[in-house]
């Protein structure tokens, strides 16, 4: 079955046919690193690491980019006498990588710094000032804009005219021809911080937002990509204003544009704007990691969410059932035994599409609906169970190999390594602590009541299982044979 993505752009959905089969090309929007970030922020990067997988499995690879801005009129009103701007930014990016890492986003295949390709907006600016689409502005202010209606095309993204739309607020107005014109290069203003200018052909200043991710994605993924990716809330005016100038520099640009729902709180946009967001910290300090995941995952990635503590609950029992499931499958007999390693049938150890149940495969196909492949998951669980009650161990090993490879494409596999330290493993731990510190006291109590035949028994049996006691001044310790 034809992958199929609703494009934003055409307000429809339309078959995926990637430029080069055998490489699929994104560019995502990545934060703007002024503050830590918000479960918003971590369900937007989510919903395009669920693509991303699903897009590796159908292809050979996937060429990911995701960017950072690191230069931005809020980082530079956020940072203070004491931590630089480019300090603070550093510090933030950390915190988004490591909220991302928290939930399981694979990392991009290249995630640059704005700050890092001053070079490549420049000729993109300078391209665009020679085709006829932007000016230096006329007070000698260092400014640079694009001429909106010099392209025809521009709102083509949003579906609006130009009459229609507000002034841009990314600059003053000094020196616009018209008012919804947008900034392209900034020119330095005496009180902001002196470092965080460039030379360029127009004077020292800085770019604009809109300029960056047009640069980027050129650097690399060259002029036309696949798939252009980010929240709702960016498709205007930023994504908008990225399309209207790479492609009035000539580029042909992304193909696709997808854009995942905002998380809600009472029905409004999570917002630091509005300061009604959650910190991912405090969701994941509060939450297993893996729960997170799996709540962030199971609505529709274009649907709004509303998390709420049930979110989290309903998450975490529902994993809870795929992870009884696999556990009991773990305890067939040997015969039946499967590995506790995710199956491969390739040789580059890539998971086979073969396994996956055809109905969870024309889900993910479907505009990559998650809501429905879990739906097939689940069942499968409840079929697996089913198997095991009857004793149809061979059907119910296929079946466990089965929602193992679904977990795995949806990152949410709780037998996975990467998950071995989630809540589960440590009420395993703290599960047979309290029943061998059982055995331990009977042991202890055999011993004084001089019953050696006893006390010999219950080391016998701790010592089968593969736990060696060591009896010492302070107490006997235990430990898991090597």
């Amino acid at each position: 079955m034809t992958i199929r993505l609703y494009d934003t752009r055409a307000q429809q959905l339309r078959d995926f046919a990637p430029l080069d089969s055998s490489n699929v090309t994104m560019y995502v929007c990545g934060p703007t690193v002024q503050s830590g970030p918000h479960i918003g922020h971590v369900r937007a990067a989510l919903s395009f690491d669920l693509l991303r997988r699903w897009l590796a499995h159908r292809y050979e690879q996937v060429t990911f980019v995701r960017n950072v801005t690191d230069i931005d009129d809020k980082v530079l009103a956020n940072a203070t006498e004491t931590e630089s701007w480019w300090a603070l930014a550093y510090r933030m990016e950390q915190e988004f990588s490591q909220a991302y890492a928290a939930v399981g986003i694979l990392t991009p295949t290249y995630e640059p710094r704005a700050t890092g390709f001053i070079p490549q907006m420049h000729d993109l600016i300078a391209a665009l000032i020679e085709r006829g689409h932007a000016y230096a502005a006329s007070d000698g202010s260092g400014d640079v804009y694009f001429d909106v209606r010099s392209w025809p095309e521009y709102g083509s993204l949003t579906h609006q005219s130009v009459d229609a739309m507000e002034a841009a607020a990314d600059a003053g107005p000094r020196g616009k021809r018209n008012p919804q014109d947008f900034a392209l290069w900034k020119g330095a203003k005496s009180d902001e911080q002196p470092d965080a200018v460039w030379d360029s052909p127009w004077g020292r200043g800085r770019p604009g937002w809109h300029i960056e991710c047009s640069a980027m994605s050129r650097r690399f993924l060259g002029t036309e990509f696949d798939i252009h990716g980010g929240g709702l809330d960016l498709r205007f005016p930023h994504h908008e204003n990225e399309l209207a100038q790479s492609t009035a520099a000539g580029d042909g640009f992304a193909r696709y544009w997808v854009h995942n729902g905002l998380v809600t709180v009472g029905g409004q946009k999570m917002s630091k704007s509005l300061g009604n967001f959650t910190l991912a910290a405090d969701v994941l300090a509060a939450q297993d990691p893996l729960v997170v995941r799996y709540a962030l995952a199971a609505a529709h990635y274009r649907s709004s969410l509303d998390l709420t503590e049930s979110s989290f609950a309903e998450a975490d029992a529902a994993l809870g059932r795929i992870r009884s499931f696999l556990e009991r499958a773990a305890r067939l007999p040997a015969e039946f035994a499967w590995t506790a390693e995710r199956p491969t049938n390739d040789d580059d150890g890539e998971a086979s599409l073969e396994l996956l149940p055809a109905a969870f495969a024309a889900a993910m196909d479907d505009d990559l609906g998650v809501p429905q492949a879990l739906a097939v998951l689940h069942e499968t669980v409840r079929a697996g169970n089913s198997m095991l009650d009857a004793g149809r161990s061979a059907d119910a090993q296929l079946a466990a190999m089965q929602v193992r490879e679904m977990a795995g494409v949806l990152g949410i596999d709780p037998l996975a390594r990467e998950w071995s330290t989630d809540k589960h493993d440590r009420a395993e731990a703290s599960a047979l602590d309290a029943l061998v510190q059982t055995m331990i006291t009977q042991r202890a109590e055999a011993r004084a009541e001089k019953d050696w035949a006893a006390a010999d028994r219950i080391r016998d049996a701790i010592g089968a299982a593969g736990i060696t006691l060591e009896d010492t001044p302070d107490g006997t310790h235990w430990s898991i044979d090597g």
